[in-house]
């Protein structure tokens, strides 16, 4: 059986017993036989108030509604059989009750149980006959079943169509809903790449217009050093600061615009069996000196387990690069910076770890957002970059943060072989 939605239940409840109760009123306005007489009115207050409580039990706990319905239909039969045997039997009025109890219950419970309803109210009125004289002949039980049956049956086809049909509505939105969803996705994600082509094309473009002078500027500062270097009067070392500084600058630019052009002109992977752990060891090595005029401690732990795998050396050596140059940047001075690797069945591990001060929440929902960053001259494409890059190797990057104990990045690598990257 299909269940009705909530609210349908309470008004089930809520018509099944304004029918029975007036059902009961009405039929109590025939006159009845001295030795059958009761006092109906006491008897309809206490079968509203009991009708009452059905309706507060459906609304305080929805999810027994059918267990409460077939108890309250069990009472309900039982009430009228008792009524059909007080009022005389076969020649009782209140039979008629059992109309308007079978054919409402066979709207929520189906057209099936309308049918055993009625075989069922057929049988009570006659057992109540048999033992209350005058005796119902059977002509009359079986008018009975089929005058209760067959408007039951009919509600109840039109009640499960009724849900089936609403069923199938609530199916249609549900995928509509669904397919809504996914379109609105689908649009921001294609905004985004139209921004991001967009962008990628203007940093082309800003790259190498700004490239040119960068250079001539560094040419002209060494031939300058060289220049300052030949004199030794006492304002050279002043002079050679500057110089030194304007290096250091134009240095400094030039990686902002490699950290452009790698965005711009993402290269595809181009897979090679090669060694994890001597990638990560070169990485290491290359950035050890820098860690050591900073005062910064640099542990490297590699796994021997790790096979050599399907990789694209360059870039996952620059998505290592990244995380560890992060990593410095967020000690200064002093600290420690821990990269490993290790081997989890089928999957390799580069993890980078410091004791810096953490990310906090608000920049950690935003870490892998393009153009994103904290740092005064940063470019916030590194950590676009590396995902991207992990990406390509079927794999996913993780991060976790304690503010003021540092933060780890873990990338995680499928191990694949160079004949199936």
């Amino acid at each position: 059986m299909m269940r009705l939605l909530e609210r349908d239940e309470r008004v089930f409840a809520f018509l099944l017993a304004v029918v029975m109760v007036g059902g009961l009123a009405a039929l109590g306005l025939a006159p009845l036989r001295p030795r059958y007489r009761f006092d109906l009115f006491s008897m309809l207050i206490w079968f509203a108030a009991y009708k009452a409580c059905i309706l507060a039990l459906v609304t305080v706990n929805p999810r027994r509604t059918g267990a409460i319905f077939t108890g309250a239909l069990t009472v309900d039969l039982l009430l009228v059989f008792s009524l059909v045997y007080l009022t005389g039997g076969g020649d009782s009025l209140f039979v008629n009750l059992f109309f308007p109890l079978v054919v409402v219950n066979a709207y929520y419970f189906g057209k099936w149980a309308g049918l055993f309803l009625s075989l069922l109210a057929g049988l009570l009125y006659w057992a109540a006959a048999a033992l209350a004289t005058p005796e119902a002949v059977w002509t009359a039980v079986v008018m009975l079943m089929g005058f209760f049956g067959l408007p039951a049956y009919a509600l109840g086809h039109v009640a499960d169509r009724e849900r089936r049909a609403r069923s199938e509505v609530e199916r249609l939105n549900a995928e509509l809903t669904e397919t809504l969803t996914r379109l609105q996705a689908a649009q921001k994600e294609l905004v985004v790449a139209e921004r991001m082509a967009t962008v990628g094309r203007l940093s082309l473009k800003v790259a190498h217009e700004v490239r040119n002078p960068i250079a001539a500027i560094e040419m002209n500062a060494e031939m300058l050093g060289d220049i300052v270097r030949e004199r030794s009067e006492a304002q050279m070392p002043d002079a050679a600061a500057l110089v030194g500084a304007i290096r250091e600058q134009v240095a400094a630019l030039d990686a902002l615009l490699e950290e452009y052009l790698a965005f711009a002109r993402f290269p595809r992977a181009q897979f090679e069996e090669d060694s994890v752990n001597e990638m990560v060891t070169s990485v290491v090595e290359f950035v050890r000196p820098l860690a050591t005029r900073q005062e910064i401690s640099v542990h490297l732990s590699v796994d021997p387990t790790v096979p050599s795998m399907a990789i694209d050396r360059t870039l996952l050596r620059q998505a290592v690069h990244n995380l560890v140059k992060n990593g410095l940047e967020a000690l200064s001075k002093g600290g420690t910076l821990t990269v490993t690797t290790a081997r989890l069945d089928d999957v390799v591990e580069i993890v980078v770890s410091d004791t810096g001060p953490g990310i906090a929440p608000a920049v950690g929902r935003r870490l892998f957002e393009q153009f994103f960053t904290t740092k005064p001259q940063g470019t916030g494409l590194g950590l676009s970059i590396t995902q991207q890059i992990v990406e390509q190797h079927g794999g996913q990057i993780r991060w976790s943060s304690t503010p003021g104990a540092g933060a780890t990045f873990t990338l995680s690598l499928p191990i694949k072989r160079a004949d199936n990257p």
